[in-house]
């Protein structure tokens, strides 16, 4: 029997979890109690991109491709994690990360980018001057038709840019999902890998709270 390790990528939803500015934190309510009612449900009531999570198109361009639109395939599949942890706090992710992997990243249907910026979450810091791409790194992503890229941040975006240039690029005109605030990813290694990230199901979705996973193959 083939041997696989599996890897959650994916940020545990509470209460305090960093949630941008203007934006509510979740919260979970213990709506039925063992004691009451002879089991346990929990309320739970968040914004549509709260932890690790995924954007559509539809999250910036109306009339473009919600998240419940898309096939099941497009949140599965090869995987690389580019290892950008080298990088200080306000760098950017240029052309060379691609460049020095290009053969693995060709190959990739996701890039996933490593920057190490989990390990402040859930610190006030997670919100400070996190690495993001370039865009030629992005250019590289659009016109390789990859069908996801995800990053260990907040955002794409650097944490200044209000008009979310990246994600503007990237989802105007391109059949592409964005998945942020992964964890974990240190833990894949440097081969090719099988990714999964699954968001939550519902009508008209601008994003979701999302699953992520990584499946490794061991010899």
């Amino acid at each position: 029997m083939r041997k696989r390790k599996i890897i959650d990528l994916t940020h545990t939803i509470n209460e305090d979890i960093p949630v941008y500015e203007g934006t509510a934190p979740p919260t979970l309510e213990a709506a039925c109690t063992y004691e009451s009612h002879g089991f346990k449900e929990t309320l739970i009531s968040m914004f549509s991109h709260t932890g690790t999570h995924m954007d559509s198109p539809a999250h910036l361009f109306k009339g473009k491709t919600q998240l419940d639109e898309f096939d099941i395939g497009q949140f599965a599949g090869e995987a690389f994690v580019l290892d950008c942890t080298d990088l200080s706090e306000g760098d950017k992710i240029d052309y060379s990360y691609i460049d020095r992997v290009k053969q693995k990243a060709d190959a990739a249907e996701f890039i996933l980018f490593n920057t190490g910026w989990s390990k402040k979450w859930p610190q006030d810091e997670y919100f400070g001057n996190f690495p993001y791409p370039t865009d030629e790194v992005v250019d590289y992503i659009i016109q390789t038709k990859k069908k996801g890229i995800g990053i260990d941040t907040i955002g794409i975006d650097p944490i200044s840019d209000e008009n979310l240039t990246i994600h503007k690029k990237l989802l105007c005109n391109n059949e592409i999902i964005i998945i942020e605030n992964l964890c974990n990813l240190e833990k894949i290694g440097e081969d090719l890998f099988f990714f999964v990230a699954l968001p939550l199901k519902y009508k008209d979705s601008d994003g979701a709270p999302t699953r992520a996973i990584a499946v490794i193959e061991n010899d």
